[in-house]
């Protein structure tokens, strides 16, 4: 998979006095974005936490906000892995308006894998194919 989209309406609950959505806001949309990705490609999150003990912990962040969006517009995230291997993966994010494609905001967010004692741990084999490791995404150990 290349990438995976989403959509959803921006919620009052997420939005300031001036109908404006707070920052904080994208973060939680990506997240939506990541988690909708991962189960397209069948690794459910609620599956590799519960089933195979392997957490993703985010061990950094970023958003660049380009346009403010608004409540009520319907939003499109647009998810993919920029990077992955074993040990760690990065997801790139896109936020637009869906029915204009204004651009909001940009971001990526890197992950480790943990396992139940929140040490790093690799990947198991049979996720290898749901984040792209082994191929030409792949990064060396080092990373």
């Amino acid at each position: 998979m290349t990438f995976h989209e989403t959509r959803f309406r921006v919620r009052y609950a997420e939005t300031d006095q001036m109908g404006v959505v707070y920052y904080a806001n994208y973060l939680i949309w990506m997240e939506i974005g990541r988690s909708e990705y991962c189960r397209a490609t069948g690794a459910r999150y609620k599956d590799m936490e519960g089933s195979d003990g392997i957490l993703l912990a985010v061990v950094d962040a970023h958003c660049r906000y380009m346009h403010p969006a608004r409540y009520d517009e319907e939003i499109a995230v647009k998810t993919w892995i920029a990077r992955a291997n074993r040990r760690m993966i990065e997801f790139h994010y896109h936020i637009r308006v869906a029915e204009t494609s204004q651009a909001l905001a940009e971001g990526e967010t890197k992950h480790i894998f943990l396992g139940p004692e929140m040490r790093p741990v690799k990947l198991p084999e049979k996720y290898y194919g749901c984040f792209g490791v082994g191929q030409a995404s792949d990064l060396s150990e080092a990373h």
